[in-house]
């Protein structure tokens, strides 16, 4: 019986460190976003902004200050700016929260 009642225990621990797991991820999720949308609120840009569409965070080193763009790296005919260091690509949620997306639009996790 002490057999049966340890595999069931370990069992019920097993399947609680799975879920913590998965809570943990969660919240490392949400911080990035929480991280993400604070860096938005306080880039500088001048145009109006729409949810569902990407954007860009760049680092503008020779004004240190970190600018939101429509333009990616790969987007400038020339190339992009040599004082643009690329943060990360982002959208506008409907919950008025900031996300990174990859190349094709997917939220990263």
């Amino acid at each position: 019986m002490v057999n049966v009642a340890r595999m069931h225990a370990q069992q019920e621990y097993d399947r609680i460190l799975e879920l913590v797991t998965v809570l943990q991820r969660q919240a490392a999720g949400i911080k990035r976003r929480l991280d993400i949308t604070d860096m938005v609120h306080s880039a500088y840009y001048q145009f109006q902004t729409y949810h569902g569409q990407p954007y860009w965070l760049a680092q503008e080193t020779d004004k240190n200050r970190v600018i939101l763009t429509h333009l990616g790296p790969s987007d400038w005919s020339t190339g992009a700016p040599q004082n643009y260091q690329y943060i990360a690509r982002v959208k506008w949620m409907g919950d008025y929260t900031w996300c990174e997306i990859d190349e094709h639009g997917n939220i990263v996790e």
